[in-house]
């Protein structure tokens, strides 16, 4: 290319950009910033999402449940709402999948359960059976909190229901807690 060319291109550049003034550039800027947040966050994010729902319809037909995502943008008919919210909860035998999961957990988060008490508790008239589940802890706050986390991420039919905390002294690292867990499983027919 012919250096008096990309002179020329320069002035004409700089000519515009002046044109523009002081709102112009900042909206030109905007702009811009926008184009590149899109291509750089938005895109590869979007990406990822269509990889999640892929691996959560695979989990469904792993577990034997029929696949419940309604389609985007059309609205649930009657009672297919509340047959998509009883779909979501794993069914009722498969109870022991749930704990292992949880016992897996709780093997790879460096905590000490010492025993655990399990009752199901079924409600005449409810089409979900609730798991309860106390397990006392040992372990740093931190590990205790990750163990927390990462069983409400493993189980996601799961949910913590009370926690009691307990420390030995102000100079003792090591927390004792007792925690509750509620499995809810669904009763219905397959």
């Amino acid at each position: 290319m012919d250096r008096s060319f990309l002179t020329n291109a320069l002035l004409r550049m700089r000519w515009q950009t002046a044109r523009l003034g002081t709102a112009g550039k900042i909206g030109f800027g905007l702009l811009v910033f926008s184009a590149v947040f899109f291509f750089a966050a938005v895109v590869p994010r979007h990406a990822e999402s269509d990889a999640l729902k892929v691996k959560a319809e695979a989990m469904q037909l792993r577990l034997g449940v029929e696949p419940t995502m309604p389609v985007a943008g059309r609205k649930m008919q009657g009672d297919q709402a509340l047959q998509a919210f009883y779909a979501f909860f794993p069914h009722i035998d498969s109870s022991p999948f749930w704990i292992k999961e949880l016992v897996q957990v709780v093997a790879s988060s460096n905590v000490e359960i010492n025993g655990a008490e399990y009752r199901m508790v079924r409600e005449k008239g409810w089409k979900l059976a609730r798991y309860e589940m106390m397990l006392p802890v040992r372990g740093k706050y931190p590990q205790v909190r990750a163990f927390i986390a990462d069983a409400l991420r493993v189980v996601p039919a799961m949910a913590l229901v009370d926690v009691a905390i307990k420390r030995e002294g102000v100079e003792s690292e090591l927390l004792e807690a007792s925690l509750k867990f509620n499995l809810y499983l669904n009763e219905g027919k397959r």
